[in-house]
């Protein structure tokens, strides 16, 4: 159980502090199941900052269940673009057919029926019917697991296999009502005070019920993760006809699905970028490469990848074998309607400024 002083209540003394110093962010305004939905998935893996924006025009052009359900999915795409984590995005999409189609396009009270969609894990099925129907579900992300961790006292690291444990010891704390603030007081307190790094303890509310601060550990709780970051080089090939670049979907299964960008691929050991690039074009055009000129370099990270991308302008010796499906000519200024992937849409940007550079002369 939770450490403490039973006659001063964690929850009590927990909301109070919320009452007071949590943050005014667009998704607190409302108690609409949806808009508490696509917050929840927006900020897996994502900083509040960054969110604020993609949640703000997301609910310009999806502002119900409904309308998100009918809309294409290259434009559900282009909107998360920059986002990452991009199954999150089409689970939103097959959620949402799903509740239009089962529950008049309505989120269930019903746990099960909630859970059982896609991308409703444990966390965001808690997180969304607590907070919108204040039904009594406790959440555990990353900020409340180290939260609780601390308390507890576990020297371990921040793994979800440790979450029931801590949910044991938690359920006797919590509140009889207002289930959904309590969750999003914890969650508050994990982003605000309890960071992972140099937590602001003599801010906390509740300094009673740690074990960590009582023994002088929080620095050390949880246990640090071992990253295992994979770093790739790959380089692409810009080409153009007149005003027009080629670009390629990607497979729809598999990392960044459904997603364009420009030919190319991974580099091979031993294997120089140039001739990266002229065997990726080779391999998806079946054509080969001339006057080769590097462009620019960009460097971006997903999941557990770090990738350096070498662009290259290349012209073609042959005419493309491309499928009217999966290639497409378009304009510089259409391929800001299409979603890439972030290294391809940082090509896009200096393909831009170069324009502007060109065209001012």
């Amino acid at each position: 159980m939770l450490p403490g002083n039973k006659d001063i209540k964690l929850s009590a003394k927990l909301l109070r502090w919320y009452r007071t110093h949590h943050r005014n962010l667009p998704w607190r305004d409302t108690k609409d199941p949806y808009k508490i939905w696509i917050s929840e998935i927006m900020l897996q893996q994502t900083t509040v900052n960054a969110v604020i924006p993609y949640y703000r025009k997301w609910m310009k052009l999806f502002p119900s269940i409904q309308i998100l359900s009918q809309a294409p999915t290259p434009k559900v795409l282009k909107t998360w673009q920059g986002l990452g984590y991009y199954n999150r995005v089409k689970n939103l999409l097959k959620a949402s057919r799903i509740l239009v189609k089962d529950y008049s396009a309505k989120i269930p009270r019903d746990y099960t029926a909630v859970r059982n969609l896609p991308g409703f894990g444990p966390y965001t099925t808690a997180a969304v019917l607590s907070i919108a129907y204040n039904l009594p579900y406790p959440v555990i992300d990353g900020n409340v697991r180290r939260l609780l961790l601390r308390i507890t006292g576990l020297e371990v690291q921040a793994d979800p296999k440790y979450d029931k444990i801590l949910l044991k010891n938690l359920q006797p704390h919590l509140p009889s009502k207002n289930m959904g603030i309590f969750n999003q007081a914890m969650m508050e307190l994990g982003a605000l005070v309890c960071t992972p790094r140099n937590p602001r303890c003599l801010l906390c509310p509740l300094p009673s019920f740690c074990q960590a601060f009582k023994t002088g550990k929080p620095e050390v709780i949880p246990q640090p993760k071992k990253t295992n970051t994979q770093k790739i080089e790959a380089a692409v090939a810009i080409i153009q006809n007149k005003k027009k670049f080629l670009i390629q979907k990607r497979p729809s299964q598999g990392l960044l699905a459904d997603f364009w960008e420009f030919p190319g691929g991974k580099r091979k050991n031993n294997e120089t970028l140039l001739e990266t690039v002229r065997r990726e074009v080779k391999e998806e055009l079946h054509t080969d490469t001339q006057e080769e000129t590097f462009l620019t370099k960009v460097k971006h990270s997903y999941t557990q990848y770090q990738v350096t991308l070498y662009a290259y302008q290349c012209s073609l010796r042959n005419p493309p074998q491309i499928s009217e499906k999966r290639h497409r000519w378009i304009t510089l200024k259409e391929l800001r309607q299409y979603p890439l992937p972030s290294g391809s849409a940082k090509i896009v940007d200096f393909l831009e400024r170069k324009s502007k550079i060109i065209n001012s002369k």
